[in-house]
């Protein structure tokens, strides 16, 4: 597979930040731009987005993906949402190039094997309909969930959203949640210091912050008053603020 690419912004320690589903490297400006004032922001377009629409890959595969183009020296490592459940394989299959690790909107999977299944097929049927109706219908509808109900319209983020439909199907067929293994029982195998953030209005995404701050071996929580699931897009500031402040260990 070619190795991803990623843009710099920023100077400072080093920051990896890896974007949500239908995101792009581009997405999150406000927030991006926030972050960039005390790191060095490398944000890559991961499988099925942006500039690696055309190439397919599961989330292990995407880990070794971003091992091989990211820097050798550890670097601090975050993401949200997709991003965030990448973030979480990197850290498990490559934990030695990351000196802590940021997880917003996260998820550590699907415990029971036939919840599981019936997602990949969920998954399946929205990869279906993505490629039957083109991308920016189904951004309308993607949006439209109760999940972004706080999300208030922004032309330039919308206008970051990746546009390749086969590329978001594959990402969802490859990588989806429901292809996810459970990894509850690995998060003790994390060791670097975690900052596990949730909206807190997001009340799914804020119990699975918590269970994954107490899960890994130093972890903390952090959730974002006022804010639902795209928190850093909603509140970019104190999102912004609440990441550097961890990564600079206040």
């Amino acid at each position: 597979m070619p190795l991803l690419s990623y843009d710099r912004q920023g100077s400072g320690p080093t920051l990896v930040w890896l974007h949500g589903f239908t995101q792009t490297r581009s997405s999150a400006h406000q927030f991006r731009s926030i972050l960039a004032g005390t790191n060095e922001l490398l944000t890559p377009d991961l499988p099925g987005h942006g500039s690696a629409a055309q190439i397919s890959a599961t989330l292990d595969e995407t880990a070794d993906l971003l091992a091989r183009a990211l820097p050798d020296e550890p670097v601090a490592l975050g993401g949200y949402s997709f991003g965030a459940r990448v973030a979480l394989h990197l850290a498990l299959r490559h934990g030695q190039r990351f000196s802590r690790l940021v997880l917003l909107g996260a998820s550590r999977g699907i415990r029971d094997s036939a919840e599981r299944a019936a997602r990949r097929q969920r998954d399946e049927a929205l990869a279906s309909r993505i490629e039957a109706i083109g991308t920016e219908a189904f951004l309308d509808e993607w949006l439209a969930q109760p999940l972004f109900a706080s999300l208030a319209p922004d032309v330039i983020e919308r206008a970051s959203r990746s546009a390749d439909p086969r590329g978001l199907a594959n990402s969802l067929r490859f990588s989806g949640t429901g292809t996810q293994e459970w990894l509850g029982p690995k998060l003790h195998l994390i060791s670097v210091p975690t900052l596990a953030l949730a909206g807190s209005n997001d009340a799914k995404f804020s119990r699975e912050a918590k269970a994954i701050a107490s899960g890994v071996e130093n972890g903390a929580l952090h959730l974002v008053e006022g804010a639902g699931h795209a928190a850093h897009l909603e509140r970019p500031e104190p999102t912004a603020r609440a990441i550097a402040s961890f990564l600079l260990n206040e």
